[in-house]
């Protein structure tokens, strides 16, 4: 294997849609051996290119060459018998198969007439023993967290003889343990001479783990570097096109005042919900901004759940106001003024093959009900006034909300949920695999939907971004709210020594 040459190497690449080029005239190369990333905004051509190299679109210009071979590859699978692997940031699994059947899924081992079952789970054992993972490979994958799940994508992955790897956001579902586990997988297939592209949003894993870092701009090849080369302050600048210290979140809000912690609008007592929740208490106030934190299976999204009605409560109350109410599922929810943005954007999120439009107004028509539908003209003067509003980009109405940018599709989620008039607004990752310009946005408008008035609830892996965003932290550990603090009075290091160790703290 000659290492001074490109695995991969893609020239002069252009990819039209219609008379707009999502990517023109990019050059990218992967050597073996190497972890390269692929930074740029939401926006900036980077699953265009993805998708070129693995033949899921086609390129207009330019030329795609594997070990000094031209390749032209028309589908996905012409790509993975080359030894082309990828990983979406959207898992696309199979959650009613079994978890040996979606390693092995379209390259089933066959016994006679059937599939050797035996052979098949023995297979996907042996490759998930290669990520650390002791899963059943007969168990159903859906059954399993949405971060194991990641982990079973990437076993897919690399259960073939791959040469390239492309891993596409591979830990925006992983906590630190796990994340430190796929590192150790990739450092080890790097040093098997597997050429690596890493698309990540985390600057410090982008700096932890890759060797080059190759950024793109508005469709266009901004350069290649040598990460160690390169300064944080100058991968951001180059990725933005302006100075990292134009972007500034909103900070300046204080901490909600005893008596109105005393008074919240939604009050949550000894909540119950399966057993990611055990007797916890939630206060949520108006104009205030509750961070959530805590590590992969504290209970985070099970208790925003349980508040929202999403998922059934087991015991426990909540008031509105002082008056006990009955949350019994979305809907009852939204009438009482309580939303609920799901951390999944694929399935619980954004319906890809419908309109800008049509997914803005789709709750609002819904809570009307089938038979009062809003005029055409007053459903594109809503939707138009949140496109301006939110800044979604491109303001076309009719555009299918699935070809925007992430960013820009968690605006026209929040623009849905907005557009209900709600009281309690309660998002799970809302930045989850959204670029740093974006990510400073979505943190902006929920500072600015706290100080008109709305109760917001945040959850976040990021602690940093917990702490950015929130007056108000709330410590989960194992389903129990361990502690309600002013974000003030956090670090990042104090909220996680708090969300790791609560126990050691209280010696």
């Amino acid at each position: 294997m000659d290492r001074a040459r490109p695995l991969l190497e893609l020239t002069g690449a252009t990819v039209r849609f219609g008379r707009d080029a999502a990517i023109e005239d990019v050059d990218f190369r992967l050597f073996p051996g190497e972890v390269h990333s692929l930074m740029g905004e939401n926006g900036a051509g980077k699953s265009t290119l993805i998708k070129a190299i693995t033949g899921a679109l086609p390129l207009d210009v330019g030329v795609l060459s594997i070990d000094g071979e031209r390749m032209h590859f028309t589908s996905p699978h012409d790509a993975l018998g080359a030894g082309v692997s990828t990983v979406y940031q959207e898992i696309d699994l199979l959650p009613n198969l079994s978890v040996a059947e979606n390693i092995a899924l379209g390259r089933e081992p066959r016994r006679g007439i059937g599939i050797d079952w035996k052979t098949m789970r023995g297979n996907a054992r042996a490759t998930l023993a290669d990520l650390g993972l002791d899963i059943d490979p007969a168990s159903m994958l859906g059954t399993h967290s949405l971060a194991v799940q990641q982990l079973v994508a990437i076993a897919r992955a690399i259960s073939i003889d791959v040469r390239v790897l492309i891993l596409d956001e591979p830990t925006s579902s992983l906590d630190l343990d796990e994340v430190a586990e796929l590192f150790r997988v990739i450092r080890d297939l790097k040093e098997r001479g597997v050429a690596i592209m890493f698309v990540s949003h985390f600057l410090d894993q982008v700096y932890e783990l890759c060797d080059r870092v190759t950024v793109l701009r508005d469709g266009k090849l901004i350069g290649e570097y040598l990460t160690q080369e390169l300064l944080r302050i100058d991968l951001v600048q180059a990725m933005l096109g302006r100075n990292a210290a134009e972007l500034t979140a909103r900070t300046d809000a204080s901490a909600p005042t005893a008596a109105a912690v005393e008074n919240p609008y939604l009050s949550a007592r000894e909540i119950t919900a399966g057993p990611g929740i055990t007797r916890a208490d939630v206060d949520l106030v108006k104009a205030d901004v509750l961070g959530v934190a805590g590590l992969l299976g504290s209970g985070r999204t099970e208790l925003a759940r349980a508040i929202s009605g999403i998922d059934r409560l087991d015991t426990g109350v909540i008031r509105i106001e002082g008056k006990d109410v009955k949350i019994t599922g979305p809907r009852s929810g939204m009438s009482k003024g309580v939303v609920y943005s799901s951390e999944n954007r694929r399935t619980e999120g954004i319906i890809s093959d419908l309109s800008v439009l049509d997914n803005i107004t789709l709750a609002l028509q819904a809570d009307r009900g089938v038979f009062r539908q809003i005029p055409l003209g007053r459903r594109r003067e809503l939707a138009a006034s949140w496109v301006e509003a939110l800044d979604i980009r491109p303001p076309d109405l009719d555009r299918p909300a699935g070809t925007l940018s992430g960013g820009n599709q968690q605006k026209v989620l929040l623009a849905r949920l907005l557009a209900l008039a709600p009281r309690v607004l309660i998002l799970d990752e809302p930045t989850r695999g959204i670029d740093v310009g974006a990510k400073v946005e979505i943190q902006n408008l929920v500072g600015e939907m706290a100080a008109n008035g709305l109760s917001v609830m945040f959850i976040s892996a990021e602690l940093e971004e917990v702490l950015r965003v929130a007056q108000r932290v709330m410590i989960l550990r194992d389903g129990i709210v361990v502690d309600v603090m002013d974000a003030e009075t956090l670090t990042v290091d104090s909220l996680m020594a708090l969300v790791a160790r609560p126990d050691e703290l209280d010696e």
